[in-house]
C-alpha cells in the first residue's frame, strides 16, 4: 500500500503541492488528476525520491521510499527519455540491467515483451527509425519490464493509435489484476474515467476532490441533463436555472444549478420546443472536471 500524508513540497517561494494526503491500495488504479502546472509531476517525483518533500511523508508498504524501492518501482513518464541512437534490444537491455536484472533474464524479457506488444520485427532497428507509437512502445517495456509492484504511468497513451491505447489499457488492467498498485496522471478524462476506480483531482498543488468516481458523480448527478428536441432552443441558455449549456443541435446537455428540480425546468419548456426525450444523466469526469477546476480559479 502507498500512502502519502501532509504532502508539502516547496520550490523558494512557491509552494508546489500543498499538504496533500491519499492513499493507494493494490490492485487498483489511482487516477492522479489536474490541469498543467497543478501539481501532478511535482507529487510524482516526490514519491519515486527524485526529489525530497518539504514536509510530510510518504511510505510504501509501512516503509518510508528510499533508493533501495528503485527497483520495485516503475516509471513512465511524460518526457520520452530514450537514446535515440541505440538498438531497441540494447536500449530495453540496458534499462533491465538498471533494475537489477541479469543481462540473461534482460534479453530473455526483452524479447517476450517486444513480441507481445507486436514490435519483435524492429528488435535490431535504431530507436530513431521507429514510429512515435512504437518507440513509446518500447518507452512502456523499459518501464515494466522489471515487473514492478509500483507502477507509475505519465500520459502512457501519448503517440498511440485507438488499437494501441486499447493494447496498453488491457495490459494496465493485468497489472491491476495481479494486485499492482498502480498510479496513472492523464489529461484524457475518458481514459481515466474508464480504467480508475479512484480518483485525486489537483490544482494549484491542492486537492480539489477525491474518492471513487461512484461517489464523485453521485455529487454531481442530479443535475445534468440529456435533452433531445426539435426547435430553436438557444434560449434554454438565458433562462436562470441553467448554469451551463452545450448545445449539440439536435440534442443538448444542460448542467441546472444546485436548487433547481428537473422536472419544473421540463414543465417550463416544453411548448417552448418540441421534446423528444429528457433524461437525468450521469455527468462525464470530463464535466465534472472542467466544472471543478472553474470553481478553484
Amino acid at each position: 500500500m502507498l500512502i502519502v500524508e501532509n504532502l508539502v513540497k516547496k520550490f523558494n517561494n512557491t509552494t508546489a503541492v500543498n499538504n496533500i494526503s491519499f492513499v493507494v491500495k493494490p490492485g487498483t488504479i489511482f487516477g492522479l488528476l489536474g490541469p498543467n502546472g497543478a501539481g501532478k509531476t511535482t507529487t510524482i517525483r516526490t514519491i519515486l525520491n527524485i526529489i525530497k518533500p518539504t514536509s510530510g511523508k510518504i511510505l510504501f508498504n509501512d516503509s518510508v521510499i528510499t533508493d533501495e524501492f528503485f527497483n520495485i518501482i516503475g516509471y513512465l513518464p511524460e518526457e520520452r527519455g530514450l537514446y535515440r541512437k541505440s538498438k531497441v534490444i540494447d536500449t530495453i537491455i540496458y534499462f533491465a540491467e538498471l533494475k537489477n536484472l541479469s543481462r540473461q533474464t534482460a534479453v530473455q524479457k526483452a524479447d517476450k515483451w517486444l513480441k507481445k506488444l507486436s514490435i519483435g520485427e524492429y528488435r535490431e532497428r535504431k530507436l530513431e527509425e521507429l514510429s512515435k507509437g512504437n518507440q513509446q512502445k518500447v518507452q512502456f517495456i523499459t518501464s515494466v519490464i522489471h515487473d514492478p509492484q509500483l507502477m507509475i504511468f505519465d500520459e502512457p497513451f501519448a503517440g498511440f493509435d485507438p488499437i494501441n491505447q486499447q493494447e496498453i489499457k488491457d495490459l494496465i488492467f493485468s497489472f491491476r489484476s495481479e494486485g499492482k498498485i498502480i498510479i496513472l496522471s492523464t489529461h484524457q478524462m475518458d481514459t481515466a474515467e474508464r480504467l480508475c476506480s479512484e480518483i485525486f483531482l489537483i490544482n494549484k498543488g491542492k486537492e480539489v476532490r477525491s474518492g471513487t468516481l461512484t461517489k464523485i458523480r453521485n455529487e454531481f448527478g442530479t443535475r445534468h441533463i440529456k435533452l433531445e428536441f426539435k426547435g430553436d432552443g438557444t434560449f434554454i441558455k438565458t433562462l436562470p436555472e441553467v448554469a451551463a449549456f452545450d448545445n449539440y443541435g439536435n440534442y443538448a446537455e444542460i448542467k441546472l444549478k444546485d436548487d433547481v428540480n428537473p422536472s419544473a425546468f421540463l414543465r417550463k419548456i416544453v411548448g417552448e420546443i418540441d421534446v423528444y426525450r429528457f433524461s437525468v444523466v450521469e455527468p462525464t469526469l470530463n464535466q465534472i472536471f472542467i466544472d471543478l477546476i472553474k470553481k478553484d480559479k
